[in-house]
């Protein structure tokens, strides 16, 4: 988000390619902006490892690839990835091939910890150095104190175990959330690249309306699944004079809304049961509320036609 403020640069977005049900990086498209705007006027390449489904990985080895062959330097959004194995290989193969200067990560997200932090990691010594130099006294030690705590706490097999057990619960969450899906008409999306999330349709909800859709993510938020994402179709949100069709679904025109589920170190079988519980729950009372607003809208076109009909 950085660099849509303040920082003077001009953000250039490329868009991702749909495959089957995934949204994966176009590196030929990135390769031809670069070879229109010059190699020489690019800052960075900006990739993700770690988002949500259906958007998976970004095509790290190739990216770093390009970069190498263009002496442009990578940087890689680790955000979730500490916590996957396939997500920190991606990291390992793309810096074994080609060119990654630096990857990013969550403190909050990788270590249960408060939101404030991150560890910015690289290849090179001297160039996380030369990063480091430009935070002393100008951070708080909180968020450096918070992850020592807990990692003390844990040590390094609390922390091996953590890892394993989210495996698991991503797979249980996909299973579960599939049987859901069947009972509902809908449908769990393939996203197999994805370690972390996944999506699940909602077409059922009246899919162009974006407000059926949105209610669904607010009535899940007041029962407090936090975690959970809804995403209806063709939102359009403009940051700093940069506008993004279908905001939060990284593509112009997802063909479906959908709904977002991860699984995070951390979480535990009666999470996830309690969550697919009261999402079960919602979309019955959302199907109930949307028959009948449809019921009163054909008996009130029915009545207008009747109207019409005697004047």
């Amino acid at each position: 988000r950085s660099c849509f403020f303040g920082s003077g640069f001009e953000p250039v977005v490329i868009e991702n390619v749909l495959e089957g049900d995934e949204l994966r990086t176009d590196v030929e498209a990135v390769e031809a902006k670069i070879k229109t705007l010059g190699a020489e006027n690019i800052l960075c390449v900006h990739s993700t490892t770690s988002c949500f489904a259906p958007r998976v990985p970004d095509r790290l080895e190739e990216l770093a690839v390009v970069c190498a062959n263009y002496d442009i330097p990578h940087i890689v959004n680790n955000a979730y990835g500490v916590q996957s194995s396939k997500c920190m290989h991606l990291i390992q193969q793309g810096a074994r091939v080609g060119r990654i200067d630096a990857f990013v990560q969550s403190l909050d997200k990788n270590f249960m910890v408060p939101v404030g932090g991150a560890v910015i990691a690289g290849f090179n010594e001297s160039f996380i150095q030369e990063i480091s130099k430009m935070y002393p006294g100008r951070a708080s030690a909180s968020p450096s104190l918070d992850v020592l705590i807990t990692l003390l706490s844990l040590g390094a097999s609390g922390y091996k175990q953590l890892l394993k057990e989210r495996k698991e619960m991503f797979s249980y969450l996909s299973s579960e959330l599939k049987k859901l899906a069947d009972n509902h008409n809908e449908r769990l999306l393939d996203t197999p690249h994805n370690p972390i999330s996944l999506a699940m349709s909602l077409k059922n909800l009246n899919e162009n309306n974006d407000a059926a859709v949105t209610q669904l993510g607010s009535m899940l938020f007041t029962r407090q699944v936090s975690g959970a994402r809804v995403v209806p179709c063709g939102t359009v949100q403009t940051v700093n004079n940069y506008t993004f069709k279908g905001f939060m679904s990284h593509a112009n025109d997802y063909p479906c809304a959908y709904l977002n589920a991860a699984s995070a170190i951390g979480i535990k079988k009666q999470d996830v049961d309690v969550f697919l519980k009261r999402l079960d729950k919602c979309l019955k009372t959302s199907r109930k509320e949307a028959k009948q607003e449809k019921s009163v809208n054909e008996i009130n076109n029915s009545n207008t036609g009747a109207e019409q009909l005697e004047d």
